[in-house]
């Protein structure tokens, strides 16, 4: 059953409630923590991009094209389009010689407000590789091509590509890939559902990677995130929650849409996967920073970092205080 994770007040007065589910495993997948159903259906929607990049790194063909670090980066990404998200994206398609045309994600503008603003007030059109997935697909269409595997149809579950991320999803998860169920993500390419205790999991071998028997998945994972780590304003944006913890060298961490974010600590050995059932994303820093709190993280300029960008004060647009957002929550053993 679903717990009561954030309360949100304003004057005094209990406005929002936010319900989810927590789950934190640790060596031999040994649920450690739990709030909430550690079973809970979840579907990993962007959380799963470190691993779909897993079967291209592995196989060297970054290097084959000559990506730059950045350029790798923005493959597992959730970008906002900010110039340096598109610069390397540009530069991905011209080095694997990739149209824009082909990527099924449709025509939008960015979901930073700063590059949006900028773009309406220069009269420029909406573009595919604006999409925030857009590093995902140009990760699955190079490959495809790499391969030579059917591009035009790179976003079916039954295209090769997909079915080998399916199995590369289900090593790093350590769920039976015939168990796995399969929907559709917003940007149009599958989505992986699994219990919860299983995302965590996933990140907790991508923060752990001696876990991973296979020699060539465990370097691209060590490849993967080490890169998350040193570029990390390239996984999501200046400021956000993804860019604000991969800063720390022992997280590696990803958020997906509709309240899922999940994220492993190496030291600790750690692996943590939230569903907010609400599908909201603003409750993730207190919820995450109440995480690191209460397994007594030790480096408390991470969850300061959290606080000082998403302040538990809530305020209005004058700025002014108007309420508080409140964790509810413990951990369980």
């Amino acid at each position: 059953m679903q717990k009561l994770l954030v309360e949100d007040y304003r004057g005094g007065i209990l406005e929002c409630e936010h319900w989810g589910h927590i789950c934190g495993v640790s060596d031999n997948e040994e649920v450690k923590y739990s709030v909430g159903d550690e079973n809970f259906l979840a579907f990993l929607r962007s959380s799963a991009k470190p691993v779909q990049a897993i079967p291209l790194v592995k196989r060297g063909i970054n290097q084959k094209y000559n990506f730059s670090e950045k350029e790798m980066t923005v493959l597992v990404a959730s970008h906002r389009a900010q110039s340096f998200h598109v610069q390397a994206v540009e530069s991905i398609m011209e080095k694997v010689q990739i149209e824009e045309e082909q990527l099924i994600c449709l025509p939008t503008y960015p979901l930073s407000n700063d590059a949006k603003e900028e773009l309406i007030r220069q009269n420029m059109p909406k573009r595919r590789i604006y999409h925030n997935c857009s590093g995902k697909h140009l990760n699955i269409i190079t490959l495809c091509k790499e391969l030579g595997y059917n591009i035009n149809n790179y976003w079916d579950i039954n295209n090769e590509v997909q079915q080998e991320i399916l199995e590369h999803i289900s090593i790093i998860s350590g769920f039976p890939k015939n168990e796995i169920k399969i929907g559709v993500d917003g940007c149009g390419v599958p989505v992986f559902a699994m219990p919860l205790k299983y995302l965590a999991n996933t990140f907790f071998k991508l923060a752990c990677p001696d876990m991973i028997e296979d020699k060539d998945i465990r370097q691209a994972v060590i490849t993967i995130t080490n890169l998350m780590n040193k570029h990390y304003e390239m996984v999501s944006g200046t400021n956000l929650i993804c860019a604000l913890l991969n800063k720390d060298e022992n997280i590696v961490a990803k958020g997906g849409s509709k309240g899922v974010y999940c994220f492993g600590l190496k030291k600790e050995r750690l692996g943590f996967a939230i569903k907010v059932m609400d599908g909201s994303e603003e409750s993730w820093p207190f919820i995450v920073a109440k995480i690191l709190e209460d397994i007594n993280y030790d480096n408390k300029e991470t969850i300061e970092r959290l606080y000082k960008v998403f302040p538990k004060d809530v305020k209005n647009d004058n700025k002014k205080i108007v309420g508080e957002s409140k964790t509810v929550f413990s951990l369980n053993h």
